[in-house]
């Protein structure tokens, strides 16, 4: 062996001096083979002695023996004792199946062989099952922990297949590494570039990895001295003190260099650029050196098939983009078989999931906080999450896991992050349990910032002012927002404006369909009217449900108290009625709508017809929740006399009573009051539980663009919120199609 002293085992940057000398290797093994191995009985030679004895000499000849030997340590050609050092057992394995032009070599480990990443960040990974030597060196050199690149070579040199098996699941094939990828020349022989989506069922890349506590070490803004001197002076200052310099990028119009190196030779190896560049940085002829002091890490993908594939590094890009991890330095290997990137340290799990993912190496995995969990509207997304699991799987390639649940007062989170909740358990008892605590936003928080999944979703299916305070700082950390509620989108027109600007800056999404007409894609079709250069003119209907039940529904024989009984009983109306009757709900979702076309509309801005007088909407009801909608009946029996009557007069004139909703965006006035349709407006027909919004656009002129349909309930609500996680969730798939 060509090193002449002790070996540290575990260091990377030391294994390069390590250089078998062959022909003297081959010679002592030969020696061994034909003395020591002879008298140790190890084989028996057959020196031409009687027949007997030559007919039991070649049954020994033809028994191959098992010959057991210690990896790790060597000695030199002058007999110095030395190491092999990192993986220098591996290294002695292949180095024997070279001298004894071995059939392959089957290297144990504790794993099923070469994984797609690193399963203990990302759960999902799996075994793979081949590899070509160049790829496995590839990730083995980009922090692969199975093996090591220089332990392959032997075997690459007498083209020896490699095998890593799991010594605890012997059944299991493991991993094959044979054959070498084909050369640039030779993949570019054929000259026709195809993007790698359109070869349906065939990934790129066979791996991600990373390299962990890695420093960028930067020489900025050189362009006196000239780029050329600037590389080998930097190149050759590493060299001398001897730094192991990662990765490195360069850019030419500026005579700047960055250098990735280990975090732990970072500092050594800024004094020696510093010192190299004395004369320079005391000239001001080089702008800065600098050396950054947060951990970082390397993320890389590995495959043969990225050459001469487009889309591969924009879809690598894209899924660190959508998962909010910020790249530092890009560089791509000359083979065309890597890109790597380097991320803040505290950003790798998350980097790493998001690639895996993106390159349908795993199913696009969501996971989902659920506020509100107890209530109809949670209960009911929770059904339909339970009910649509396995479609969602098999058919769209996602998976939802539910990492959180929270009441009014109690919140469960899973043990660890990023761990999914069972939500087939009844969510009511799991939140008496034990492992429930009480409510806290900021802890809930923490969980959501520190959970590695990527593709992180609050789904907000309560009605209160201070969680909605939290979207800000949510999308301020990558964290998408679901909300049905309209306090944030109807709220002050600040706090908005923030959320917004939140929204833009970090790449977060805030579905909030649901907030308006529940499963009616009413936002959705105005965004495509206002996208497609439409211009929207006046919008107008019903957005209350409850309002178009109640005046569907009374009549002589069926007084307005009564109608209102009866929406709430099939869960219609909003948990205080009176948010519905005095038209305050209906307000929300028309500044909701306002706002989407651009009209700078607060609560206060809307004309709204209340339903109800001051001494009912104000009044403080006593007792739980039926005690107090008792009440409120009650009360309203009050309004029965003047409600029929104008019920009367509508019928009179064949007309109906619909709660009309106007917004003019000529004049940016929005009103919203209860009124007598005739049969030639669109809310005429309006049924049960039906919303309707017309859209009055310069396309649309001789009649509108109608949406309508039932959009009142808990169920229809939580469908309109699936929807608009399943909007979310094909927004973080970049599955093939």
């Amino acid at each position: 062996e060509g090193n002449t002293g002790l070996g540290e085992k575990g260091s990377s940057s030391s294994t390069g001096g390590v250089v078998p000398l062959w022909e003297e290797t081959e010679r002592r093994m030969q020696a061994w083979w034909e003395g020591e191995a002879v008298r140790e009985g190890v084989h028996v030679e057959d020196d031409n002695a009687d027949a007997d004895a030559n007919a039991n000499d070649a049954d020994a000849d033809h028994t191959a023996p098992i010959v057991i030997a210690t990896g790790f340590v060597a000695t030199s050609s002058e007999g110095v004792p030395t190491t092999l050092k990192r993986s220098g057992s591996d290294y002695s394995a292949t180095i024997f199946a070279k001298v004894t032009h071995a059939s392959r070599v089957t290297m144990w480990k504790n794993t099923d062989g070469v994984y797609t990443a690193d399963p203990r960040r990302v759960p999902e990974a799996f075994s793979i099952s081949s590899l070509k030597y160049d790829e496995a060196m590839e990730l083995a050199y980009f922090g692969a922990q199975v093996l090591h690149p220089l332990a392959m070579v032997p075997c690459i040199d007498s083209n020896i297949p490699v095998y890593v098996r799991n010594i605890f699941n012997p059944a299991f094939e493991g991993t094959v590494i044979q054959g070498r990828c084909a050369s640039l020349s030779e993949v570019n022989k054929d000259g026709k570039v195809v993007n790698w989506r359109s070869k349906r069922g065939v990934i790129p890349i066979k791996g991600i990895t990373s390299v962990d506590r890695v420093s960028l070490l930067t020489l900025e803004g050189a362009s006196v001295i000239g780029g050329a001197e600037v590389a080998e002076r930097f190149m050759g200052s590493m060299a001398d003190a001897g730094i192991n310099v990662l990765m490195v990028t360069q850019a030419s119009s500026e005579s700047s260099i960055t250098v990735v190196v280990p975090e732990d030779q970072g500092k050594k190896a800024l004094g020696a650029l510093r010192s190299t560049f004395e004369l320079e940085l005391s000239r001001s002829n080089v702008n800065a050196i600098s050396l950054t002091d947060t951990p970082m890490s390397i993320v890389a993908i590995v495959g043969e098939g990225m050459a001469m594939n487009s889309g591969v590094s924009a879809s690598f890009m894209s899924s660190l983009a959508k998962a909010n991890v910020n790249i530092r330095v890009i560089a791509q290997g000359s083979s065309e078989r890597q890109v790597a990137v380097v991320v803040a340290g505290e950003d790798t799990s998350r980097a790493l999931r998001a690639a895996h993912m993106a390159f349908t190496l795993s199913q696009t995995t969501c996971s989902v906080v659920i506020l509100g969990g107890t209530g109809k509207l949670g209960s009911a997304l929770i059904r339909q999450l339970n009910a649509q699991k396995e479609s969602l799987k098999k058919n769209l390639n996602l998976g939802v896991c539910v990492s959180a649940i929270a009441s009014r007062k109690k919140m469960i989170m899973g043990e660890s992050s990023g761990l999914c909740l069972s939500t087939s358990a009844d969510v009511d008892e799991m939140l008496r349990g034990e492992k429930a605590k009480d409510l806290d936003m900021d802890a809930l928080t923490a969980m959501l910032e520190a959970d590695v999944n990527p593709h992180r979703v609050v789904v907000d299916c309560t009605n209160d002012d201070g969680i909605a305070g939290f979207y800000e700082r949510w999308m301020s950390s990558g964290i998408n927002v679901i909300s049905p509620g309209r306090r944030a989108g109807a709220g002050p027109l600040s706090r908005y404006d923030a959320i917004r600007e939140a929204q833009r800056a970090n790449s977060a999404e805030w579905q909030y369909e649901s907030s308006v007409g529940a499963a009616l894609p009413i936002l959705t079709t105005l965004r495509d009217l206002l996208q497609t250069g439409d211009e929207v003119q006046r919008l107008r209907g019903c957005v209350s449900g409850t309002m178009a039940y109640v005046f569907r529904t009374m009549d002589e024989n069926t007084p307005f108290s009564e109608a209102v009984r009866q929406a709430m009983e099939k869960d219609f109306t909003e948990n205080d009625v009176r948010e519905d009757l005095s038209g305050y709900d209906a307000t929300r979702k028309i500044v909701v709508l306002a706002r989407e076309l651009g009209l700078n509309v607060s609560m206060e801005d809307v004309e709204v017809e209340s339903l109800l007088p001051d001494d009912i909407r104000n009044k403080e009801y006593e007792g739980d929740t039926e005690a107090m909608r008792a009440a409120v009946i009650e009360d309203l029996k009050a309004l029965d006399g003047p409600m029929l009557e104008r019920w009367r007069e509508a019928r009179r004139d064949d007309r109906e009573l619909r709660y009309k909703f106007v917004i003019d965006v000529a004049t940016g006035k929005c009103s919203c009051k209860l009124s007598a349709v005739d049969s030639k407006d669109t809310l005429y027909r309006l049924r049960n539980n039906e919303n309707l919004v017309a859209f009055e656009t310069t396309r649309y002129t001789t009649s509108p663009l109608i949406v309508k349909g039932a959009a009142a309930g808990p169920e229809l609500a939580a469908a309109g919120i699936f929807a608009d996680l399943l909007r979310l969730g094909r927004a973080f798939s970049t599955s093939q199609t």
